[in-house]
């Protein structure tokens, strides 16, 4: 009986093997057939791609133009009764005019809101609220060419967006000297001649994310240079990246071979004032101009009356300032920024009177600071454009706003920027489309370059002038203008790089 029952079990078995075999055998020749398990899995392999492999050249600007939001809005200013968030981009500047005037700061500013919807001739929208009241803008989603993203090409062939990255110390720095730099330095810009007892802001540098940026230095830079004039226009913010980039040219020392060329282009002192509407200096040994022009809303400013020193101004809208159209021509780089003096305590204060087309202006949404604004950058961007194709030689960029950074109140209710510490709100950028999406959209579809400072100079809150202002007026802080040497010097080594 116990041997029956080993034969048995060992018969089992062997039927057991046998059909597992012949199951196996047919499973084998199925796959041979129809790999489908293959077919999955090579499917997936093509979908899911590591991110460290993915090359940014490869997308052309069509594909650009599918990213989600990119006329998302932005919120970039905000009206001084509302209160200031620490993301917030808003507006102000200092007076232009006189030295008395020069710290105090007007921020009554502007929303904007940027929007997919089709634009109308003039980039505004219908608005019941009173004049003096701001308005939404919507500006059409225009497509995006890689010549006007603010994105160049590294020796690896890969599209380098120089706005996203993040600030990583250098002990190198600064490129200058803040006690050395008195030519070419306004002294309540540098804030080694003030009481400012900590300067780390000076140690660190931008590094791009998708390449390496070529460090600066100022011979090569005026060798590349040579024959050519860099022109900046803008406010007093377009004032301080000329000063800086003059500081880092000479190394902050006083070159006496450094001729004045502002007679040149016009450049002088208008009666009454405390200091000339521009400089231009040109360095004899490459033959290279920089200059700068004030215009601080980037249009035509025309005096109603020009005999009568308090005469109202004719603020055209639509035309791009005198002195651009006079010594365009002349120049081989151009760096245009506006935005901190589009607000209402300013335009009444300098009298401006809007035109449009020549005339008076008579429509009401027009009337509104953010409609008038955004038809200046439009205008004057398009027109930079438009003068291209018969200025070959020229390269232009617009510059995005460079942000303030007041807390806990506004410049004139005790509103303070006194944070010291270096990166205290972060150090990396990791966007990829600019947070100054007025600017941005005015230069889509153009050769217009952009120069995208804002979300990197977002980070920098430290090195604003604070309370340490040679000539602050007492409880008034200026956390709109920067230290020098500081962060204006990122903006000229990324111009540098765009170059």
């Amino acid at each position: 009986m116990k041997g029956g029952t080993i034969q048995r079990g060992r018969g089992k078995h062997f039927s057991f093997t046998l059909l597992a075999v012949v199951c196996m055998t047919v499973f084998l020749w199925s796959y041979e057939r129809r790999p489908v398990f293959t077919n999955i899995i090579t499917s997936q392999d093509h979908l899911i791609l590591p991110s460290d492999v993915f090359d940014v050249a490869s997308h052309t600007s069509g594909d650009l133009n599918k990213l989600e939001d990119l006329n998302k809005p932005v919120d970039l200013n905000k009206s001084e009764d509302q209160p200031v968030q620490e993301s917030t981009l808003v507006n102000i500047e200092t007076e232009e005019t006189t030295e008395t005037t020069e710290q105090h700061i007007f921020n009554i500013e502007n929303k904007e809101e940027i929007d997919d919807k089709k634009k109308p001739q003039i980039p505004v929208v219908e608005n019941t609220e009173p004049l003096a009241e701001e308005s939404s803008v919507i500006i059409e989603d225009v497509r995006v060419p890689q010549a006007s993203t603010g994105k160049n090409f590294s020796s690896g062939n890969k599209v380098c967006n120089y706005a996203k990255g993040r600030w990583v110390v250098d002990k190198r720095r600064p490129l200058y000297s803040g006690f050395k730099c008195k030519r070419w330095l306004s002294d309540m810009w540098a804030c080694r001649l003030t009481q400012r007892p900590e300067f780390g802001y000076e140690t660190y540098k931008w590094q791009p994310a998708n390449c390496d940026m070529p460090e600066f230095e100022r011979s090569a830079f005026l060798k590349r240079m040579q024959d050519k004039t860099i022109a900046f226009v803008g406010d007093s913010l377009g004032r301080q990246q000329f000063q800086s980039l003059m500081c880092m040219v000479t190394g902050g020392e006083d070159i006496p071979e450094v001729q004045d060329a502002g007679k040149e282009y016009g450049l002088s002192a208008p009666h009454g004032a405390a200091r000339p509407n521009g400089w231009a200096f040109r360095f004899p040994e490459t033959n290279t101009t920089i200059l700068y022009y004030w215009s601080s809303c980037l249009c035509d400013l025309v005096p109603l009356n020009s005999n009568d020193p308090a005469s109202e101004v004719a603020m055209h809208l639509d035309r791009p300032p005198s002195f651009l159209k006079q010594y365009l021509h002349q120049f081989d780089v151009l760096i245009l920024n506006t935005g901190h003096h589009w607000n209402r305590g300013k335009v009444n204060a300098n009298r401006w009177v809007m035109y449009v087309d020549g005339k008076p202006n008579q429509n009401r949404r027009l009337a509104m600071i953010g409609n008038a604004k955004n038809l200046t950058i439009h205008s004057v961007a398009k027109w930079v454009d438009s003068q291209l194709p018969s200025h070959p030689r020229l390269k232009a960029f617009f510059r995005t706003i460079s942000p303030r950074h007041f807390f806990n109140g506004e410049w004139n209710t005790g509103g303070s920027c006194e944070n010291t510490t270096p990166l205290a709100r972060g150090s990396e950028v990791s966007q990829e489309e600019s947070s100054d999406q007025v600017i941005a959209n005015a230069v889509k579809g153009t050769k217009v370059n952009l120069l995208d400072i804002t979300a990197l100079s977002q980070l920098r809150d430290e090195g604003h002038i604070s309370r340490y202002s040679v000539k602050a007026s007492s409880g008034v802080q200026d956390c709109l203008h920067w230290c020098l040497p500081g962060i204006p010097d990122t903006w000229n080594e990324i111009l540098a790089a765009q170059l």
